[in-house]
């Protein structure tokens, strides 16, 4: 008689594939690098390329919640949040683009995600 052993090995889901957003000036893939279920991922990839001169930006950031009534618990997500020295990159839900340097903005386009 034989006996089968079943080993089921539990991987945490990982999507990797991108997301993409198209706005007037800027093709943007963004990657979450985390496991499927990790709120508030803080391994976030985000690649810009300009579309007239081709350059492009490699960046990692986070994500952004609001915070539940606790104070602490995150919430609702809103976004994506990347930094390059004093500049600001705001990827949000809607598709908006904002970059940002201080209290001025450099960007701020809404563009489409594909």
């Amino acid at each position: 008689m034989r006996s089968w052993i079943v080993v089921l090995l539990l991987v945490p889901s990982v999507s990797w594939a991108g997301q993409r957003l198209a706005t007037e000036s800027f093709d943007i893939t963004i990657d979450v690098r985390c496991a499927e279920g990790v709120v508030g991922c803080r391994d976030v990839r985000y690649v810009g390329v300009h579309r007239t001169s081709g350059r492009s930006i490699r960046l990692v950031g986070q994500e952004l919640h609001t915070r539940c009534a606790d104070g602490v618990t995150p919430c609702r997500f809103l976004g994506y949040r990347f930094t390059s020295g004093t500049t600001i990159y705001d990827v949000v839900d809607d598709g908006t683009l904002t970059v940002r340097q201080g209290d001025k903005v450099l960007v701020q386009e809404r563009g489409v995600w594909q």
